[in-house]
C-alpha cells in the first residue's frame, strides 16, 4: 500500500479544491488558475453528487467547513463564461430566407 501525504499545503488545487478554495468567488479570484481548471472546480462542485439532502439548491463539499450555494456555483461559471445577467434576450425569429431560384425571373418575364 502506497503512503499518501495529505497535507493540505502539497495538495493540487485541482485534485482537492476545497483545501484551498472556500467559496465560488474564490475560485474566480485565483490567478494560479487557468479558466478551464476554475471550470473543472467549479463544475465539479455544482454536480449533483455533492448535493444536500434534504435541500438541493446547496452542495455539502468534502473537506469544507460549511455547504455552498448551487446558485452562487453557477453565477461563478457564468460569470467565468462572460456571461452578463443583463444581456438583452436573443433577437427572434426574422425574415425566413428564401431559396434563391434563377429560373424563377424567367419564368415570371415569360408569363
Amino acid at each position: 500500500m502506497t503512503n499518501v501525504n495529505t497535507n493540505a499545503g502539497t495538495l493540487n488545487p485541482l485534485f482537492h479544491p476545497a483545501a484551498h478554495y472556500d467559496s465560488p468567488a474564490d475560485v474566480l479570484n485565483a490567478e494560479e488558475l487557468s479558466a478551464p481548471e476554475k471550470r473543472i472546480i467549479l463544475s465539479s462542485w455544482a454536480s449533483d453528487m455533492y448535493t444536500v439532502e434534504s435541500c438541493p439548491a446547496l452542495r455539502e463539499i468534502p473537506g469544507m467547513s460549511h455547504a455552498i450555494r448551487l446558485a452562487d456555483v453557477l453565477a461563478a461559471l457564468r460569470k467565468l463564461d462572460g456571461d452578463n445577467d443583463n444581456d438583452d434576450p436573443p433577437r427572434g425569429g426574422g425574415v425566413p430566407m428564401r431559396l434563391r431560384r434563377p429560373w424563377a425571373a424567367a419564368e415570371r418575364r415569360a408569363a
